[in-house]
C-alpha cells in the first residue's frame, strides 16, 4: 500500500471533489463536512461536461440539489484550470504521512479483510472503496459488511448478502485481473459463540471475520468460552478486534472484555485463525502485550483497517506501525500475501 501522490493543477472537478472527501476521511473530520463532497461528486458526473461548464460561467452551480459553498469554489477552480484552494490547504495539512516508522511494512501489505460499506455502516458505495484501494495500490479487498442482529450497523439479511454477492461478481469482472474484491462479512460472535449468519449463507463467502458487538462486559469464563467456540468454527478466518476495546475518538472510551487470552490464542493457533491487529486509532486493538501473546503462542495476524469510508483505507498505516515494532513476522500476516494463497487459506471448511 502506498500513499496517494498530491493533485497539481490541472485537475478533473469530480477527482478533485474524490480527493478532498478522502482527506477529510483520512484526518477523520466531521461526517457532514465529507457527506457534501462525496455527494457533489454525484451531482458532477450527472452534468453534461457542457452544461457544467456552462454553469461555472454564470455562477449557477449553488443552484444545483447538493452543490454549496465549498463544494462549488472547488468545482468552479478545477474546471478553470486552477488548483482549488480548499484541496490545497486539505493536501498541506493532511497529506502527510499518518504516522513515523512502518514504512517497509506498510507497503508490504497488499489487501485488507475488514471495511465496510454503505450496504451497512459504511459511507460509500462498494465501487468507491475499490476504486480508491486501487489508487493506493492494493492487490486485494475482502468485503465485510455487518451481520444481520447488528441492527444498528444496518447489518445484512441473507437476502441482502445475496443481492450483495451478484454485485460483487459484477465489479471484479469491470475491474479486470488487477485488483480482486474478495466476498466477506464481519459476523457478529453471538453469547454461545454461534455466529450471526446461516452456515449455507457463510459458506458462500471466500473469508469470515469474527467479531463480539454486543455484552462486551460479559464475565471471563463466559467470554473465553463464547471467543473459543467462535474461532473454533471452520467457517471463521479472522478475529475482529477481539477485545473490543476504544481508547479515544468520538464515541469515548471503553475498557477491553476480560477474556482468558492465552486459550483464545491458542485456538486461534490450533484452527489457523488470524488474529486482527485493528488499525482504526480509536481501537488499537489488540493492546501490545495481546500481540506479543499472540506472537509467541504462534499465530497468524491480519492487519486490517476496518474502514468505513475510502479514506480510512488507509489506517492500515497505523497497524503496520505496531506490527514493525512488536516485531510480528510479515510472512505471519496475512494482507501480506497475494489473493490466491489467503483464498487457500481461507479455504478450510
Amino acid at each position: 500500500m502506498r500513499s496517494l501522490p498530491p493533485l497539481e493543477a490541472p485537475v478533473d472537478p469530480v477527482e478533485a471533489l474524490r480527493r478532498v472527501g478522502f482527506l477529510l476521511e483520512r484526518s477523520r473530520q466531521h461526517s457532514r463536512r465529507v457527506e457534501a463532497f462525496r455527494g457533489a461528486v454525484g451531482v458532477v458526473r450527472d452534468l453534461g461536461e457542457g452544461e457544467l461548464a456552462q454553469r461555472v460561467e454564470d455562477g449557477r452551480l449553488t443552484e444545483l440539489a447538493g452543490i454549496g459553498k465549498s463544494t462549488a469554489g472547488v468545482i468552479e477552480q478545477a474546471v478553470r484550470g486552477d488548483l482549488p484552494d480548499y484541496l490545497a490547504r486539505q493536501q498541506e495539512e493532511h497529506g502527510g504521512p499518518l504516522v513515523e516508522g512502518g514504512e517497509d511494512y506498510t507497503a508490504a501489505i497488499i489487501g485488507d479483510c475488514h471495511l465496510h460499506s454503505d450496504w451497512s455502516d459504511g459511507g460509500s458505495p462498494i465501487e468507491e472503496m475499490v476504486l480508491t484501494a486501487v489508487e493506493l495500490g492494493q492487490e486485494w479487498m475482502v468485503l465485510t459488511d455487518h451481520s444481520p442482529r447488528l441492527r444498528i450497523a444496518n447489518g445484512l439479511s441473507a437476502a441482502r448478502l445475496t443481492q450483495q454477492l451478484d454485485l460483487l461478481e459484477r465489479i471484479n469482472a469491470s475491474v479486470g485481473d488487477a485488483f480482486t474484491l474478495m466476498s466477506g462479512i464481519e459476523v457478529d460472535i453471538l453469547d454461545d459463540g454461534t455466529l450471526d449468519q446461516s452456515e449455507e449463507m457463510l459458506g458462500r463467502l471466500d473469508l469470515v471475520t469474527a467479531s463480539v458487538h454486543s455484552k462486551l462486559r460479559m464475565a471471563k469464563g463466559a467470554m473465553t468460552r463464547r471467543m473459543v467456540a467462535a474461532v473454533s468454527n471452520p467457517r471463521v478466518n479472522v478475529l475482529g478486534h477481539c477485545t473490543g476495546r476504544l481508547v479515544t475518538g468520538g464515541r469515548g472510551t471503553r475498557p477491553q472484555s476480560e477474556f482468558d487470552a492465552r486459550a483464545v490464542f491458542e485456538a486461534c493457533a490450533e484452527h489457523d485463525v488470524a488474529v486482527e491487529i485493528n488499525s482504526r486509532p480509536e481501537r488499537r486493538d489488540p493492546p501490545d502485550e495481546l500481540i506479543e501473546l499472540a506472537l509467541e503462542i504462534g499465530c497468524l495476524f491480519a492487519v486490517d483497517s476496518d474502514a468505513h469510508a475510502p479514506g480510512q483505507l488507509e489506517m492500515k498505516a497505523y497497524g503496520a506501525q505496531r506490527a514493525e515494532r512488536l516485531g510480528v513476522p510479515l510472512e505471519r500476516i496475512v494482507t501480506t500475501w497475494d489473493a490466491e494463497r489467503v483464498r487457500e487459506w481461507a479455504r478450510r471448511a
